[in-house]
C-alpha cells in the first residue's frame, strides 16, 4: 500500500481523479486529460446548479417523501396548497371582484367608434333616429346616478363577502386536516397498544386453560378469557379499518400518491391562549368569518337601499359625439348649410318627475335589508351561544383528560407493583397480564380523551377566527 501511495503522488499521469483514485496503465496523455477535465467541469457546473436550485426552492412546500415524518403544520400547509375547495373559493372571489369592476366601469370614460353608413331617400335618418354617418365616435361617462352607484357599492361589499368566504373555506380545510391528522396518530398509537394487549390476552387464555386442565379453574373462566381476547381482535380490526380510511382522506387532502404511506407524528396543537369565556365571545363577535360575511351582505343591501333612494334625484352623464357625414345622404336639401364634420360635447341631465320604478325598487331593497338584518342578529345570537357551549365543552374535555391521565398513572403504578411481586413469586402470571391489559385500556381512554380535547380546541379556534394565526 505504501508503494501505491508513492506512485500516486510522484507519477500522476498513471492516476486519475474520478470516482476515487484509479490506475491508468497507459501513462500520461495530455489530450485525454483535457477531455477529462472538461467532463469534470461540466459535472461540477451541473452539481452547482442543482445545489442553487435546491437552495432557492427549499422554502416551497413540497410533498413528503415515502416514509418521511409529516408534522401537523406541514400537513396543514400541504392541504391548503392542494385543496380544490380553496381553488374554487378563490375563483369565486375573483368573479365577485370582476363583477364589481364591471359595475365600476360605468363611471369611467367609455369611447365607442363605428359607422352609420347607408342609403337615404328623403330626410336623412337611421333606424335609431340619428343622421347617417360615414364614421362616428361616441363618448359617455356617468357622473351621477344613484341606483347604479348603489349597485356598485353593493357589488363591492359582496366581493368582500366572497373574500371572507375564502377564509371560511381555509378554516374548514385546516380543521378537517388537523382532525384527520390527530386522529390518525391516535389510531396508530391505539393499534400498538392493542397488538401488545393481544399478546397478554393470549397468555391469559393459555394460563387459564392450563389451570382448567389441572382442575383448579372452571370452564367459564376459559370462555371469559377467550371473550376478552376476541374483543381485542375486534378492536384491532376496527382500528385498522379506521386507519386505512383516515390515511386515504389525508392523502386526498394533501395531494399525495395513493400508494404513499402518511407518517403522522403524535403531537400537541400549537400553543393556544387560555381565554375566559367572555373574551372568547368577544373574539367570535369581532373575528368570526361567517358573521363577517353576514355583516358584509347586510351592508351590501344597505347600499342598495341608499342607491335606490337616490333614484329620486337627477342623473348626470358627460357625453360627446363626432360624426363624419356624406353629401350623398342629401343633407344639403334639408339643411341650409352642410358640414362634413360634426362635434357635440356636453352634459346629459335627466330629472325624474314621477318614477313608479324607483318607488317599487326602494320598497324591494328595504324588504331585502330587513331580512338581512334579522339574519345577522340571529347569527350573532347563535354564535354567542355556540361559543359558550364550545368553551364549556373544552373545559369538560380538559377535565376528562386529566381524569384519564390519573387513571392511567394509577394503572401504571399498579402494574409496577405487580411486576415486583411477580419477580418475588408473590403473584401469578395471569394477574400480571390482566394488569397489563388494564393499563392498555387506560391508555386507550386517555388517547380518546386527549383527542376529544384537541378537537374541541379546534372548534373554538374556528369560531373565534384564530385558526390561521395558530397555524401560520
Amino acid at each position: 500500500m505504501a508503494g501505491i501511495a508513492a506512485r500516486a503522488i510522484w507519477d500522476p499521469g498513471r492516476w486519475r481523479l474520478g470516482r476515487g483514485f484509479r490506475y491508468n496503465p497507459q501513462g500520461f496523455d495530455p489530450k485525454r486529460e483535457r477531455r477529462a477535465m472538461k467532463k469534470m467541469s461540466c459535472k461540477t457546473t451541473i452539481l452547482a446548479g442543482a445545489f442553487l436550485f435546491g437552495a432557492v426552492t427549499s422554502g416551497v412546500a413540497q410533498s413528503p417523501g415515502a416514509g418521511e415524518k409529516l408534522t401537523l403544520k406541514r400537513a396543514v400547509a400541504l392541504a391548503l396548497q392542494n385543496s380544490r375547495e380553496m381553488a374554487l373559493a378563490r375563483v369565486q372571489s375573483n368573479v365577485a371582484e370582476k363583477s364589481a369592476e364591471a359595475n365600476r366601469a360605468l363611471f369611467r370614460p367609455n369611447l365607442y367608434a363605428g359607422s352609420g353608413l347607408g342609403y337615404t331617400r328623403g330626410y336623412p335618418q337611421t333606424p335609431g333616429g340619428g343622421p347617417p354617418s360615414v364614421f362616428n365616435v361616441n363618448y359617455v361617462q356617468t357622473v351621477l346616478n344613484g341606483p347604479v352607484l348603489g349597485e356598485l357599492r353593493a357589488a363591492e361589499q359582496r366581493a368582500e363577502a366572497q373574500r371572507l368566504a375564502v377564509d371560511g373555506v381555509r378554516d374548514a380545510v385546516i380543521v378537517r386536516t388537523a382532525s384527520f391528522y390527530l386522529e390518525l396518530a391516535k389510531v396508530r398509537h391505539s393499534l400498538e397498544l392493542q397488538r401488545r394487549g393481544r399478546e397478554s390476552a393470549q397468555k391469559i387464555v393459555d394460563v387459564t386453560r392450563e389451570r382448567w386442565s389441572a382442575g383448579v379453574e372452571l370452564p367459564v373462566e376459559v370462555t371469559r378469557a377467550q371473550l376478552a381476547a376476541a374483543r381485542i381482535e375486534q378492536r384491532i380490526v376496527n382500528l385498522e379499518g379506521r386507519e386505512e380510511t383516515l390515511e386515504g382522506q389525508l392523502r386526498s387532502l394533501l395531494g399525495l400518491p395513493s400508494d404513499q404511506r402518511v407518517e403522522a407524528v403524535a403531537e400537541e396543537l400549537p400553543a393556544i391562549p387560555d381565554y375566559p369565556t367572555q373574551k372568547l365571545v368577544e373574539l367570535a363577535l369581532s373575528e368570526n368569518t361567517f358573521l363577517k360575511q353576514a355583516e358584509a351582505e347586510r351592508r351590501a343591501r344597505e347600499q342598495r337601499v341608499k342607491g335606490e333612494r337616490n333614484g329620486y334625484w337627477p342623473t348626470l352623464d358627460v357625453v360627446g359625439q363626432y360624426g363624419l357625414y356624406a353629401r350623398f345622404n342629401n343633407f344639403d336639401q334639408f339643411f341650409r348649410r352642410f358640414r362634413r364634420h360634426s362635434l357635440n360635447i356636453g352634459l346629459d341631465v335627466r330629472i325624474p318627475i314621477f318614477s313608479a320604478r324607483t318607488t317599487g325598487a326602494v320598497a324591494l331593497a328595504q324588504a331585502d335589508l330587513g331580512a338581512a338584518e334579522i339574519a345577522t342578529r340571529a347569527k350573532r345570537n347563535e354564535l354567542e351561544i355556540e361559543v359558550r357551549r364550545q368553551s364549556r365543552r373544552t373545559r369538560e374535555m380538559e377535565l376528562a383528560r386529566e381524569v384519564a391521565r390519573l387513571e392511567l398513572q394509577l394503572a401504571q403504578e399498579n402494574l409496577r407493583v405487580l411486576q415486583a411481586q411477580f419477580q418475588e413469586g408473590r403473584t401469578s402470571l395471569r394477574d400480571l397480564e390482566k394488569a397489563r391489559l388494564e393499563e392498555s385500556d387506560k391508555w386507550l381512554a386517555f388517547l380518546d380523551a386527549d383527542f376529544e380535547r384537541q378537537r374541541a380546541q379546534l372548534e373554538v379556534l374556528q369560531s373565534t377566527g384564530q385558526l390561521a394565526k395558530v397555524f401560520q
